[in-house]
């Protein structure tokens, strides 16, 4: 839980910058952030589907 208000507070101060970012950077970090919220999501249904079957 920690680490996520940490992860917004970052946002907060990136989506500062990103304004005046190319368009480039921008995109290459959000597609970057979509990547790690896949695996995430796939690490998570994983290990669930692992501890209840």
């Amino acid at each position: 839980m920690l680490f996520l208000v940490a992860a917004l507070l970052l946002m907060g101060v990136v989506l500062g910058t990103v304004a005046h970012a190319p368009l480039t950077v921008s995109v290459a970090g959000g597609v970057v952030v979509a990547v790690w919220l896949t695996v995430f999501a796939l690490r998570e249904r994983h290990g669930r589907a692992r501890r209840e079957g």
